[in-house]
């Protein structure tokens, strides 16, 4: 039996691996069957036999990404114990945005708010906690700066994070538009330079 549902999760996951980049390239709405089916090489009665429907791919899948990227960042993240340096790890990530093969299909919470706003109420869900996780996590490295006397005093945690955070989402959009980095690059200059000008 534990054979049988281990294989279960399995090709839940193999599921969920193949169609993420699909979900955040397409959107939900754009992404077809066909799509899933392509992607896995499994037929639809495959697919649905381990997930309810296309909204339960969808949410896992988007899942997926945003813990992707997450992690991506966070492994960087734990590599100093600066505050500074750990800032800066996030206009570093996004400079190279365009040529991080899995990352190229956009910021999965960007891609995911602007199609599911009033569409999908679940997927807006899932993107409104994650834009909540990331603003809290950036916060939280600021408060931390702040204790270790690595970051002015005056700095305002919250506002510090809704900065970066629009900062970082905005350069995506014009890079994903444009085909371009050069607005990724100004961007992120410019972040570099806020997160410099935090240092007692």
């Amino acid at each position: 039996m534990s054979k049988e549902l281990s294989k279960a999760e399995r090709t839940k996951q193999f599921i969920i691996e193949q169609t993420a980049p699909i979900f955040n390239a397409k959107g939900y709405a754009g992404t077809s069957l066909t799509d899933l089916t392509h992607a896995t090489g499994l037929t639809k009665g495959s697919i649905y036999g381990n997930f309810e429907n296309k909204d339960e791919v969808a949410l896992a899948a988007f899942d997926y990404n945003f813990n992707r990227v997450t992690n991506y960042i966070k492994e960087r993240i734990l590599k100093t114990e600066n505050s500074i340096e750990r800032l800066l790890v996030y206009p570093k990530v996004y400079r190279d945005f365009l040529i991080i093969p899995f990352l190229q299909p956009g910021c999965p919470i960007l891609n995911t708010s602007t199609e599911a706003d009033d569409t999908h109420p679940k997927l807006r869900e899932r993107a409104t906690n994650a834009l909540s996780f990331w603003k809290t996590s950036i916060e939280n490295q600021i408060k931390r700066g702040i204790k270790r006397e690595e970051i002015k005093q005056d700095t305002d945690p919250t506002e510090f994070a809704v900065i970066l955070i629009s900062l970082i989402e905005g350069a995506i959009m014009q890079a994903k538009v444009t085909g371009k980095s050069t607005e990724l690059r100004i961007a992120m200059n410019f972040l570099t330079q806020l997160i410099n000008n935090l240092k007692t």
